[in-house]
């Protein structure tokens, strides 16, 4: 098979869909699948399987379920990356018309396109499969039917790739569990050694609760590569749509199984005041932490979820997983958490401010001959970007250490560009005095960020409880959105 450039799918010119998809009423859409999702969430709460089977049925056959799938695989970032086909919708004609064609009928995925990219400086490629547009919409329009039954059924201390959750709600977390002066001082790093990419088939087909032929066609559809075709015995693609949830559900219960084992009181209920060892654990994807009052536990508790991922077709890292005290510090999520005499200090990681110093001053370096405003507009992006995710920790020395690399990066592509001018005539060129503040970079239209001028502003930790599929939370998720907007 020959993998080039992009074609447009083929369509009949003797009909144009362009009016039909620019008239879509997207509120109208996302109302009527919100209900119907509501009642799948609401339908695994009551254990009623067999209705949740039949909602999934009425939702994977929806008209608008259809196009607010294609609407999300031409709207994000992989709507320009082609699989096999090489075919992209790129009109809102190819894109009205693909979503009439979705169906479970005959349905059969494509191989994927398999590429590699750089992982761990270079030293390692990830494997990526990229699906065909048409795989895409399929693999969102079935996790719409998937995605209310993981929500409702998830570990509440699982953080990634679920709604309304994120990275800073698991720092948060384990700020709780760390915090304080009396809590515990062992912590487990736990990572899953290559967990999409092995995965048991057999499990995901026994325990995932959708249309088992379509699931079969998005785990065992195969992947091409120099031409050639080759079978998927295990694991989910990386780069499907669907894939994070699959993976969210292969490691579901983790939690649930420590609990059981930990939290349980004299009559075998489980009860947080009984956790007397403090053993709580945060999943982020393929990334945990477990804390514990003392290290023979850790060592107990690895062994039991070593056996808990072997029956998934998983295993730990042994290089990655480790026992380590709060006092020598840890790295989670692109942060540093460790306690100096008993204050537990998050900031961020050097490898997390490490790689975003080399992106910028890449960047400044591959603009040496740019126009100013275009310059600062990108390093404004990557500026604002980085500090927006650690602006919740303790990051205002790491701030200023940034604007102070910032400043030296952007002095030297000034000498680049004029060697022979004077230092005086470079900086009334570059930059300005605003107020009290010297030595701004910045033009008549464009002016450069500063870390240092990003609040610090604590992250207010989800509730648990709250599924987005279930009406009751509405109000809770509405002045959620409300106050995550007044800390932007």
């Amino acid at each position: 098979m020959n993998i080039g450039k992009p074609k447009r799918a083929c369509t009949r010119a003797s009909i144009d869909y362009t009016n039909q998809w620019k008239s879509i009423d997207w509120n109208i859409v996302k109302t009527v699948i919100n209900k119907l999702q509501s009642r799948i969430a609401k339908a695994v709460s009551e254990n009623r399987i067999n209705l949740v089977k039949k909602l999934q049925y009425l939702l994977a056959k929806s008209y608008y379920a259809k196009l607010l799938a294609v609407k999300r695989v031409t709207s994000n970032k992989g709507k320009r990356t082609f699989g096999i086909d090489k075919k992209l919708w790129s009109t809102e004609s190819l894109k009205y018309e693909n979503a009439l064609k979705l169906t479970n009928k005959g349905y059969k995925s494509k191989p994927l396109r398999r590429i590699y990219i750089d992982k761990d400086k270079g030293k390692k490629k990830r494997p990526l499969g990229i699906p065909t547009m048409y795989d895409r919409a399929m693999q969102a329009l079935y996790l719409q039917t998937l995605d209310p039954v993981s929500e409702t059924i998830l570990d509440k201390r699982s953080f990634g790739f679920r709604l309304y959750r994120s990275t800073k709600d698991a720092y948060a977390y384990l700020f709780k569990c760390l915090g304080t002066k009396h809590s515990v001082e062992w912590v487990l790093e736990g990572d899953i050694k290559g967990c999409f990419d092995n995965i048991s088939h057999e499990w995901i087909k026994r325990n995932i609760l959708m249309d088992k032929r379509v699931l079969k066609q998005f785990i065992k559809a195969g992947y091409v590569l120099n031409n050639k075709l080759y079978k998927t015995k295990s694991g989910t693609p990386q780069g499907g749509i669907i894939s994070p949830t699959l993976a969210n559900l292969t490691l579901n219960r983790m939690s649930k199984m420590l609990q059981e084992k930990y939290w349980k009181n004299s009559v075998g209920t489980i009860d947080r005041q009984y956790n007397k060892l403090k053993v709580n654990i945060v999943i982020y994807a393929d990334d945990f932490v477990v804390t514990a009052r003392d290290k023979e536990t850790l060592v107990e508790i690895k062994e039991l979820i070593s056996n808990f991922l072997q029956k998934r077709g998983l295993e730990l890292s042994k290089e990655k997983t480790i026992i380590t005290h709060i006092k020598e510090g840890f790295d989670f999520l692109g942060w540093n958490f460790r306690k100096f005499k008993d204050k537990l200090i998050i900031k961020p990681s050097n490898k997390s401010l490490r790689k975003v110093l080399k992106n910028i001053k890449n960047t400044i370096k591959k603009n040496l001959m740019q126009k100013q405003d275009i310059l600062i507009s990108r390093l404004n992006q990557i500026i604002t970007g980085w500090c927006n995710y650690h602006k919740h920790a303790c990051s205002k020395k790491i701030f200023q250490t940034l604007d102070k690399e910032i400043f030296e990066s952007l002095w030297n592509w000034c000498k680049r560009r004029h060697p022979t001018k004077s230092k005086n005539w470079r900086k009334k060129k570059y930059f300005s005095e605003i107020k009290s503040r010297d030595w701004i970079f910045k033009t008549e239209n464009k002016i450069l960020k500063f870390a240092t001028d990003f609040k610090i502003k604590r992250h207010v930790l989800i509730k648990f409880d709250a599924n987005p599929y279930l009406n009751e939370y509405k109000d809770y998720y509405l002045k959620r959105n409300l106050l995550n907007s007044r800390l932007v």
